[in-house]
Formats: structure tokens, C-alpha cells, sequence
């Protein structure tokens, strides 16, 4: 006999049983589940709703089913449905009628909320190192400008923090205990709901029964900065495989963190990253899954939200599993500071500074930018770099601003001076990068 099947006169159908059941994916509350139940159990005896001496037997069985759980020596039962069933139903055959009244007071549906909300609170987040050498900046993916690798690393660095605080912010909307909003309408037990908040440190109660049994905003919201997490590590993942490459060859993976080809013997793939890519969309679908479950769901719970555990537990299993491996696979491979060099070196990434060179020199922009666009063709024809071309061919080719041009102008366009003189806040420079390694550290160091 099912726990709630007083009112049913048939068994349920095996195929039922099984359709309904979620301890195949939601064991994994049995801490939390367990946790609530002792902090309700203690409320009651507290409250005189039960006698106290009851309410300590449950917890003193309670604490030993978790010992039994974590020792292995517990299976759960597809029969009982869920976490919360199997717990119960163990607790009654342990110590009989008395584990009957650890129920009073709360529903199925205030436990689930309340259980998710506990398992939830215990993500981990990450920032990535960061190293000084220059290389070209794209957009476009065509060589740009010239910046600094530290600079290219702080800002992921920059993208992680906001997720982490994203995901802070979003801990704080799932920081309320439902517990003791019954089924959907509250209790007529004088519970003590603010007691059971502060064992389970919870910051705030929820303040509407059937809100508080049917809102998953905060699976939802969670799921959407996992997805923006996900998609921070599959842009970093892309740059990965691009510098990986031959074409590149700004980075070499570690073997550890590689993978080889079974037919061509010299390939050596950047799995993790595609990986990590590839998992990105899982998250999104698990997003768009929960949407998807709760559009359309009138108050107050409905047996659809069982389907947000599966989602977001696979979404938290997913990020927790690329970012360890993102991280050491980021950490072992060798930075090719002389190949990024070289390629800023090409591509005309300098061009602006020239451009700028002659706007300092009182050249209207527009002008300077037309000047430098014939130097870059004038160059492209004989395959040759802006600082390759004789003084008097650059002042012969600069019109009427030829003679502004001095012998400074290769200082001024070199790779160094290029990233050197963007010193502004947000910038290049490595001093500015200096300054933001140091917040950054700060940043990481406070939380």
C-alpha cells in the first residue's frame, strides 16, 4: 500500500509505478532530504505538535538511515517513487507508527522545493590564468590590432566573473524555505516555520503557500546562468582549437589532454575543448526543457515539475564536469610566444597606430585613415610590413602630411609601443593589465 493510498481502492499498474517514479535521478537528495526531515521533525517536538520524546526517536532513526546510506547499505525502492517516499517508508518500517507523524505539517511538494533549493546552493565557479605576450587581437577573425595574451585571458577572466556573480545573485532568489507551505494552501499546525529556517539557514521564508510549492524560477534562473557560463567556455573552447591548429599554432595541448585518430597517425585533437562545445548545447536544451515544462502550468503543483530535476541536475553535472577538465587542459598547454609574435607581426595590425601617428601630428582621421589605407595596398602589392618601408618612400607615399613623418614613426608602430601606449582603463598595456591582474586576484581572493 502506497503511503497516500488510503482513498484508492486499486493497486497502482506497474507501468504507472514506473512512468512516476524519480528515485532513479533524485537519490541524489537523499542528504538533503534527510536534513530537512530532522530540522521538521525537531520543529514538531518543539512546537508540542508531537511528543518530543517521538519527534527525538525520528531524528536519532533518521540520522542512522543516513550513515546506512552513505555505508552503502541502503537500496531505494522504484515502488515509493522518490527521495522523500523512500526515506519515509524506511523510517516507518524502522520504528513503526511513530515515523508516520514525521509528516504532519508538510507535503511532497514543499519538500521537493526545499531540497532542490539545498543542493543548488553548492556550485563552485572558476576564473582562468592569464599570461603577458603579445599576439594579434581579431575581429572579423582577421588580425586586428595588437594585444597582449594577458589582456586576452582577463577577458574570459571578465566573462566568468559575472558569471559567478550571476550565479550569486541568482542563490539569493532560491535562499527561501518553503517548508510548511503544505500541499498549496499552508497548515492548520501552529509550525514553527521560522525555527526550521534558521537550523537549515535559509535567509528568508517563503511568503506564499502556493508559490512557494510550485515556483521553479530558481531551477530556471540557475539554468540560465549555467547556459551563459557554458557559452563563456565554448568561445574560449573555439579559440582553443583555432590555436591549436596548424594554421595557428599559437598553443600546444598537452598529450594528456589530447586524443588521436584512429586511421591518421599524426593528428593530435583538441577534444576537451570540442567537447566542451559540444556540452553547451545539452545545457541550452536543459534551459529550454524547463521553460518548456512550466509555460503553460496553472497553480499550484503540477507532477510536469517533477521533469525539472533531470534538467537541472544534468545541467549541474555538466558544468562541473567541463570546468575541472577546461581548466587543467587550459593550464597544461605551452603558450607559442614567438608563433603569436610573428603573427602580430603580419596582417597589418599596426595600421591604426600609423593612422593615429598622423592624426597627432594635427592630420584630420579621415584623412590619416585614407593615407595609411594606400600604405597598407602600396605594401600588400610587394609583400612587405608597414615598418619595412625606407622613410622617404613613407613620406613620398603620405601626400601632404609627408613631411610630419620622422624618424620616430618605427617606435611608434612597433608591436611594443602599439600595446604600451594603450594605458586607459579597459586597455592593452601591460601596466594597465598589471592593475587588473591585481583586482582580479582581489576579486577571487574575496569569494
Amino acid at each position: 500500500m502506497k503511503l497516500w493510498g488510503g482513498r484508492f481502492s486499486e493497486a497502482t499498474d506497474k507501468i504507472v509505478d514506473d512512468f512516476n517514479s524519480s528515485i532513479r535521478f533524485d537519490q541524489r537528495l537523499y542528504y538533503y532530504d534527510i536534513k530537512g526531515s530532522i530540522a521538521h521533525a525537531r520543529m514538531l517536538g518543539n512546537c508540542s505538535i508531537i511528543p518530543k520524546e517521538e519527534a527525538e526517536l525520528i531524528i536519532a532513526e533518521l540520522n542512522a538511515i543516513l550513515k546506512d546510506i552513505e555505508d552503502g547499505k541502503i537500496e531505494f525502492e522504484v515502488d515509493a517513487e522518490d527521495i522523500h517516499m523512500n526515506i519515509e517508508k524506511i523510517l516507518i518500517d524502522r520504528i513503526g507508527d511513530v515515523g508516520k507523524k514525521l509528516h504532519t505539517g508538510r507535503s511532497r511538494n514543499d519538500q521537493v522545493a526545499l531540497d532542490i533549493r539545498m543542493f543548488l546552493k553548492e556550485l563552485v565557479n572558476i576564473a582562468d590564468k592569464h599570461k603577458r605576450t603579445i599576439l594579434p587581437g581579431y575581429t572579423h577573425l582577421q588580425r586586428a590590432q595588437p594585444v597582449t595574451l594577458s589582456h586576452h585571458m582577463l577577458a574570459y577572466f571578465e566573462m566568468f566573473k559575472r558569471d559567478i556573480e550571476r550565479l550569486k545573485d541568482c542563490y539569493k532568489r532560491m535562499d527561501s524555505m518553503p517548508l510548511g507551505s503544505g500541499a498549496l494552501a499552508g497548515t492548520t499546525y501552529p509550525l514553527d516555520r521560522e525555527m526550521v529556517r534558521k537550523e537549515l539557514n535559509f535567509n528568508a521564508l517563503t511568503l506564499n503557500s502556493l508559490d512557494g510549492v510550485s515556483d521553479r524560477d530558481f531551477v530556471i534562473e540557475l539554468a540560465s546562468c549555467l547556459s551563459i557560463l557554458m557559452m563563456h567556455l565554448s568561445r574560449f573552447s573555439e579559440e582553443i582549437i583555432l590555436w591549436a591548429s596548424l594554421e595557428f599554432g599559437f598553443i600546444t595541448l598537452s598529450d594528456s589532454y589530447s586524443t588521436g585518430s584512429s586511421i591518421m597517425p599524426q593528428k593530435k585533437n583538441p577534444d576537451v575543448a570540442e567537447l566542451v562545445r559540444g556540452k553547451t548545447g545539452r545545457v541550452y536544451g536543459s534551459l529550454m526543457a524547463l521553460l518548456t515544462v512550466m509555460k503553460g502550468l496553472p497553480l499550484a503543483y503540477n507532477k510536469d515539475m517533477q521533469e525539472d530535476k533531470e534538467a537541472i541536475f544534468d545541467c549541474v553535472d555538466t558544468v562541473k564536469m567541463c570546468l575541472p577538465v577546461f581548466t587543467r587542459m587550459l593550464e597544461t598547454c605551452s603558450f607559442n610566444t614567438d608563433t603569436m609574435y610573428k603573427a602580430a607581426q603580419k596582417g597589418f595590425t599596426n595600421a591604426t597606430d600609423f593612422a593615429d601617428y598622423l592624426v597627432k601630428k594635427g592630420i584630420p582621421f579621415r584623412q590619416a585613415h585614407e593615407i595609411t589605407g594606400n600604405l597598407v595596398r602600396y605594401c600588400i602589392e610587394r609583400n612587405i610590413a608597414i615598418e619595412d618601408v625606407p622613410l622617404e618612400e613613407l613620406r613620398d607615399l603620405s601626400g601632404n602630411a609627408k613631411d610630419l613623418i620622422d624618424e620616430d614613426i618605427y617606435n611608434e608602430i612597433s608591436l611594443e609601443k602599439c600595446v604600451e601606449g594603450r594605458n586607459l582603463i579597459g586597455g592593452t598595456a601591460p601596466e594597465n593589465s598589471e592593475r587588473h591582474i591585481k583586482q582580479a586576484q582581489q576579486y577571487l581572493d574575496s569569494i
